[in-house]
């Protein structure tokens, strides 16, 4: 596939997975379109599957290799800002969609819940049998086994990388400056999918997995 289809494919995951922003001006917040004026969703469960599958079937042709960390990047994107409902809890309907990337997900803590949904949605699924992880530690144990880790003090990463500190939290790497510093997005950053920044090192990071 040529860089420029490639390019193509990423644009219509992104577009597909974008939810719409309300039309009204209630109470929700227009940066994150995640609620309505009332407190509820966007979007019906439904209607966001169905972006799902049109995001999925944007394309039938494999992407190239080093290529396809960049389409969980697109899928991160749209849900910067989507929060907790209530805050604390590890749950709302958009925090859901993410669990269903798991097998036997529980509510609790969600960042490997994102990192895994993102995976999914790139067609990259995380697991020897794409069951996703909701510990990050497992997360981690997996990359090793299958030679994707790359430890923090052997190598830097790329955009697409997931990003690992110990057993505790994952996010996505979205991009790295010439002088090493680290853009990621994050599932459960305080209680949001939110955008974050580090010095060289990702702030004491573990490591990095490749996706793709």
């Amino acid at each position: 596939m040529s860089l420029e289809s490639t390019l193509a494919r990423i644009s219509a995951i992104e577009a597909a997975l974008t939810p719409p922003r309300p039309t009204t001006g209630g109470g929700a917040s227009a940066a994150t379109g995640s609620t309505s004026s009332a407190g509820s969703p966007a979007t019906s469960s439904a209607t966001f599957s169905q972006l799902l599958n049109q995001a999925a079937s944007a394309s039938s042709a494999p992407m190239p290799a080093g290529t396809a960390g960049l389409a969980a990047v697109a899928a991160a994107r749209t849900q910067v800002g989507q929060a907790e409902m209530p805050p604390g809890s590890n749950e709302s309907p958009r925090i859901s969609e993410y669990r269903s990337a798991v097998q036997g997900a529980v509510v609790g803590p969600w960042c490997a819940d994102f990192a895994s949904w993102c995976a999914a949605r790139a067609g990259i699924p995380l697991g020897e049998n794409g069951e996703g992880f909701q510990s990050v530690g497992a997360l981690w144990e997996w990359a090793e086994r299958t030679g994707r880790a790359i430890p923090a003090s052997e190598g830097s990463p790329q955009p697409g990388d997931l990003i690992v500190w110990g057993s505790d939290h994952v996010g996505i790497v979205e991009a790295v400056d010439p002088d090493g510093t680290i853009h990621t997005i994050e599932g459960n950053s305080s209680d949001e999918v939110a955008q974050r920044s580090y010095a060289p090192g990702g702030g004491g990071a573990t490591g990095y997995v490749r996706l793709g």
